[in-house]
C-alpha cells in the first residue's frame, strides 16, 4: 500500500493572538510613543528654560553616558533574573523619572540639576530596559512566530517614529513641553500594569561572578563572526547617522530648499522605516543576515547625496530607501539573534549589541562638526557613507553570514 504523505501543518497563528504577546506589544507600542515624544520636547524645554544649548548637551550627556556605561551590568541582570521583573521595574523608575522632569517643566522655573539627575536615572534605567526585549519577545511566543513578533515590534517603533514628534510639537504648542513628560511618565505606568499580567517562559543560569557573567556574554559574542562583523556594520551605521543628523540640517537649508525639505526627508524616512518592517513580515530571506545588512548598506547613498548637493527629491527617496534597509533588518537581525543565541545569554549578548551601537553616536556627534569646520560638510559625509556602505557590505565575505539561512 503505498505511502499517504501528511497533511502540512496548519500555519501557526500571528503572536497578536496570543494574550501574553499582546500585552506585551501594547505596554511596548505606547511607551515607544510616549518616549518619541520626548527629544523634541526635552530640547525645546531646555533651550526655553536655560537659553543654553551647552545645557541641553549637559542634559542630553546624563541621559546617555549611564546607560552605556551600565549596558553589560543591564544584560548581565536581564540574564540572571526574570525579564519580566527587571522590565516592570525599570518602567516604574522610568515612570517616576519623566514625572519628575514634567512637574518641573510645569512649575515654570525648571530646576537644571533636578533635570540632569532624573534623566540621569532614566538612562540608567533604560540600560537594565533594553537588554529585556528579547528575552520577552522569546519568552511569550512559539519559535515558529518569533519572526512575525519581532515584525509586529518593529512596526510599532515605526508608528512611534510617525506619531511621536507630531504629538511633541501638538502638546509643545498646546498645553507646553511638560505635558509631554508627564504623557511618557503615564505610558511607562501602563507598560509596567501590562506587564503583571504577561508569562514569559525563563530559563535561570547559575549564580557565578559579575565577572564570569559578563566573560561568558562576550564569548558567545565572539564565537560567532557573523555576529561580531555585524555589530561592526551597525556601529559605523550609528555612527554614520549621527553624522547625518549633525550636518545633514544645515545642507538641506542651505542647498536643498530650506528646513521643508529636512522636515519632508525624515518623514518620507519614518515612512521607508514602516515599510521596511511591514516587507520584514511578509518575507523570510534565505539568507536573513546577508540580506538585512546588505539593506543597511544603502544608508551610503543619502550621506554621498546630501555631500554632492543632489537634487532634494533624490535625496529624499535615497533617505526613504535607506530607512526602510533599517525597518527591514530590525526584526530580521532579532530573530536570527533569538533564535541562534542560547536563551541563558540573550540579554547579555543584546546588551553587547547595544553598547557598540551606541557608543558609535557621540563619536559620530563630535566628530562631524569638527571635520565640517576644517574640510566643509562634504568631506565627514562622504566618509561617513564610504564607511558604512563598505562595513556593512563586506560581511558578504564573512563564512558565517553567508551560511546563517
Amino acid at each position: 500500500m503505498p505511502a499517504v504523505a501528511a497533511p502540512p501543518s496548519p500555519p501557526a497563528p500571528h503572536p497578536l493572538r496570543t494574550r501574553s504577546f499582546r500585552l506585551l506589544f501594547t505596554g511596548r507600542t505606547l511607551s515607544l510613543l510616549g518616549d518619541a515624544a520626548i527629544p523634541a520636547a526635552l530640547a525645546l524645554a531646555v533651550l526655553e528654560a536655560t537659553g543654553s544649548t551647552a545645557a541641553l548637551a549637559l542634559v542630553l550627556g546624563c541621559a546617555m553616558v549611564p546607560k552605556l556605561l551600565l549596558l553589560p551590568l543591564g544584560g548581565v541582570v536581564g540574564d540572571r533574573f526574570d525579564a519580566r521583573t527587571v522590565a516592570l521595574t525599570t518602567d516604574l523608575v522610568r515612570c517616576v523619572t519623566q514625572l519628575i522632569v514634567g512637574i518641573q517643566l510645569l512649575g515654570g522655573t525648571p530646576s537644571l540639576a533636578v533635570l540632569a539627575v532624573a534623566e540621569a536615572l532614566g538612562g540608567a534605567a533604560g540600560a537594565f530596559a533594553m537588554p529585556t526585549d528579547a528575552p520577552l519577545v522569546k519568552g511569550v511566543v512559539a519559535a515558529e512566530s518569533l519572526h512575525r513578533a519581532n515584525a509586529a515590534m518593529s512596526v510599532a517603533r515605526s508608528a512611534g517614529r510617525l506619531g511621536g514628534p507630531a504629538l511633541a510639537g501638538t502638546l509643545v504648542l498646546t498645553v507646553g513641553p511638560g505635558w509631554a513628560f508627564v504623557l511618557d511618565a503615564a505610558t511607562f505606568a501602563v507598560s509596567a500594569l501590562l506587564l503583571t499580567a504577561v508569562r514569559v517562559k525563563r530559563i535561570p543560569i547559575p549564580r557565578r561572578s559579575l565577572r564570569a557573567d559578563l566573560a561568558e556574554g562576550w564569548q558567545e559574542v565572539r564565537s560567532r563572526d557573523w555576529y561580531w562583523t555585524s555589530l561592526i556594520g551597525h556601529s559605523a551605521w550609528n555612527g554614520a547617522a549621527a553624522v547625518l543628523m549633525t550636518l545633514g540640517p544645515a545642507v538641506a537649508v542651505q542647498q536643498l530648499g530650506g528646513g521643508t525639505t529636512w522636515v519632508l526627508l525624515l518623514q518620507v524616512g519614518a515612512v521607508g522605516y514602516l515599510l521596511g518592517a511591514l516587507l520584514a513580515d511578509r518575507v523570510s530571506p534565505r539568507r536573513p543576515v546577508l540580506m538585512a545588512n546588505l539593506g543597511l548598506a544603502t544608508y551610503a547613498l543619502p550621506l554621498i547625496l546630501l555631500a554632492v548637493a543632489a537634487p532634494a527629491p533624490v535625496t529624499i527617496a535615497a533617505y526613504g530607501l535607506a530607512q526602510a534597509g533599517l525597518g527591514f533588518l530590525s526584526p530580521v537581525w532579532e530573530t536570527a539573534v533569538q533564535r541562534s543565541v542560547p536563551a541563558h545569554a540573550l540579554a547579555r549578548v543584546t546588551s553587547y549589541d547595544w553598547l557598540l551601537s551606541l557608543a558609535a553616536m557621540p563619536l559620530g556627534y563630535t566628530l562631524a562638526p569638527i571635520a565640517a569646520s576644517a574640510w566643509g560638510p562634504e568631506v565627514p559625509l562622504l566618509a561617513a557613507g564610504v564607511v558604512v556602505g563598505g562595513c556593512c557590505a563586506a560581511t558578504a565575505l564573512v563564512p558565517g553570514v553567508r551560511r546563517l539561512t
